[in-house]
């Protein structure tokens, strides 16, 4: 059966998360429901894998997800004819492509990529609400760069780490955090850019959550180093919440995707 990766888009607002759930809607169930009527080899039950299990609420803007199908189908009428079928979710796939058959959407990826928005404004968000954490003053960008130098590199995340995560090991390499601060009506805006070959379950928004502290003045940017060093879930900052957050990044020893 020939393999197809697939880079998929999607506003997680409706959704449990990408994990397919029986009673709740998710984006690979609406994914594998537009598969189930396209190829007659895509029976009922049959699962796609995904480079990351995002959280419910969590979005992405290029999550790569591999389905073993019947036909050999070509690839921009496979994207075009999945993008019919998930009308009207909030769920596009960006492009398709044929793949090796030991190619793994999970297993193959070498990084991930992930983009955290956070909005300081006292107006309410209109156009990004539910798209963007929000907070009501300005932050110090600086300072939670100094916060976020303490960590880069091989650490125990255990702080960071949600107690449910299902991770073998809480030590992972965090190879880059990048803050940037850009003006946005009546506020500013701050996007952090975190990369890794894997992460733990909530690191992300625990990693932002305490960065936030930092740049509202409420932890100096050392606090941030005896967090990670207590190894110690208490000693975290708050989990900010999924809104702010896309998977915007997979990497593989070669794109299949050719970009």
């Amino acid at each position: 059966m020939p393999r197809f990766a697939l880079k998929i888009e999607y506003d997680g607002r409706p959704f449990a998360g990408w994990q397919a759930q029986a009673d709740q809607p998710s984006v690979q169930g609406a994914v594998e429901a537009a598969l189930a009527r396209l190829d007659s080899g895509f029976a009922a039950g049959a699962r796609i894998a995904a480079a990351g299990r995002t959280d419910a609420g969590v979005h992405a803007t290029a999550q790569v997800a591999h389905a073993d199908l019947a036909r050999d189908w070509d690839p921009f009428r496979l994207a075009e004819a999945l993008n019919f079928h998930l009308k009207p979710a909030p769920v596009a796939v960006l492009a398709a492509a044929r793949v090796p058959d030991d190619f793994h959407a999970r297993f193959s990826a070498t990084e991930r990529r992930y983009l955290f928005r956070l909005q300081a404004r006292r107006a309410p968000a209109t156009h990004d609400r539910g798209l963007v954490w929000q907070v009501l003053n300005p932050l110090d960008p600086d300072a939670m760069r100094q916060g976020a130098a303490h960590l880069i590199g091989l650490h125990d995340f255990t702080t960071f780490r949600s107690s449910i995560c299902q991770s073998a090991s809480p030590v992972k390499t965090l190879d880059e955090i990048t803050i940037e601060e850009t003006p946005i009506p009546q506020g500013r805006e701050y996007r952090f850019h975190l990369r890794a070959r894997s992460f733990l379950h909530n690191q992300v928004r625990s990693i932002v959550g305490t960065l936030e502290r930092v740049g509202a003045r409420a932890w100096p940017a050392d606090r941030v180093a005896e967090a990670l060093k207590a190894r110690d879930r208490a000693a975290c900052g708050p989990v900010c919440p999924p809104n702010g957050l896309y998977l915007c990044g997979v990497g593989y020893p070669q794109d299949p995707f050719g970009n």
